[in-house]
């Protein structure tokens, strides 16, 4: 890297305080505080789920990012962006927001534990949503860390999708596994869905069954680099990363936490700069 700050974007399913539940949460609100105040650039986005309480945390629309619409399996939905700060760690969030797709209590199932049906579609429409969003910021970042089965599509959308844009084609993409794992599949559909925007059956050929494992198996696919964040991660994962010579992170705490992420970014820049 130049002695330009390295720009990282996190992009999450959950962060601390807003969904405060989770490993994953507490984990992605850690290392981007402390990357952050380690002197890198970073903008955090994720999901405005219709649990999170907009009051509590004085969410608001950011009007001037808002307006946008995008089109999901044909039909378009219209981008809503809001954003709150957690004055603690000096850090703002920015929301994706959709009517259809967030305004639900859920996160990811229903009353009953199934699986919503378009979990697919929040999905792409989450991980458009905040690429498209960063453009109108007009920032452009070198690192993209994505958290959480929810991003894993991400990685895909960057190398392929958006992989002439001058706003991420050199962006590298660090794709992070918990331990979040759902039953069953997403929707089947999801390949004919992905072939609207141009995904071949190469791409999405893990995702004819789009279980966790194959969608995070998709994600390392077309990272840069992994980071197996919790103890017991899936051994066929970390076999799939090894495989496939990605670089790997095991995930620490402590003090030291900010200089090993900046560390572990710094090296798949220059991995993959070595490699082009």
């Amino acid at each position: 890297m130049s002695d330009q700050k390295l720009r990282v974007l996190y992009v999450s399913q959950e962060i601390n305080p807003f969904l405060s539940e989770t490993s994953l949460a507490q984990i992605v609100k850690n290392v981007a505080q402390s990357v952050q105040e380690y002197g890198k650039e970073i903008r955090v986005f994720m999901p405005r789920f219709g649990c999170i309480n907009e009051r509590r945390h004085q969410l608001h629309e950011v009007i001037r990012l808002s307006g946008m619409n995008l089109i999901v399996n044909d039909t378009d939905h219209p981008l809503i962006i809001k954003v709150a700060s957690i004055p603690q760690a000096k850090m703002q969030v920015y929301f994706i927001d959709n009517e259809k797709f967030f305004k639900r209590k859920e996160l990811v199932c229903d009353s009953k534990n199934n699986l919503f049906d378009d979990n697919d579609e929040r999905s792409i429409f989450f991980c458009r949503g905040v690429l498209e969003t960063v453009k109108k910021l007009g920032w452009t970042p070198d690192v993209i860390h994505c958290n959480g089965w929810m991003t894993a599509m991400m990685p895909m959308y960057v190398k392929k999708f958006y992989a002439n844009d001058p706003y991420f084609n050199e962006a590298k993409v660090v794709f992070s596994i918990y331990n979040n794992a759902f039953d069953g599949s997403l929707n089947s559909k999801l390949p004919s869905k992905l072939a609207f925007d141009g995904f071949d059956a190469n791409d999405t050929k893990l995702l004819k069954d789009p279980t966790h494992e194959n969608l995070c198996k998709t994600a390392i696919k077309f990272s840069d680099g992994v980071i197996f964040e919790e103890k017991a991660t899936s051994k066929s994962l970390q076999k799939f990363a090894a495989d496939n010579d990605k670089p790997t992170l095991t995930h620490a705490e402590g003090e030291n936490l900010a200089k090993i992420y900046s560390d572990f970014y710094e090296q798949v820049l220059e991995t993959n700069n070595a490699l082009a």
